[in-house]
């Protein structure tokens, strides 16, 4: 008798975010993306893992390396 495959949820790691030294962002990704709500240019923050928009005023978090533009997802500054 074979085992039932593993349920992929029941073995995932929880969700950890990396190291600011670790994380990272490609630059020419972040040439091309802009702030949904200002339509402005973003910057990169390093040290809180997230694309900072000045002009709304709001900062985006990047989880997995994957920048989240959702404005519901977004902190104020």
């Amino acid at each position: 008798m074979t085992n039932p495959p593993e349920n992929p949820a029941m073995t995932e790691k929880p969700h950890q975010e990396p190291a600011a030294d670790e994380a990272r962002i490609d630059p020419k990704l972040l040439e091309i993306l802009i702030c949904p709500v200002s339509r402005g240019p973003l910057r990169y923050d390093a040290k809180a893992n997230e694309l900072i928009s000045d002009k709304a005023k709001l900062a985006y978090p990047i989880r997995d390396g994957i920048p989240i533009m959702l404005e519901a997802e977004a902190r104020p500054l």
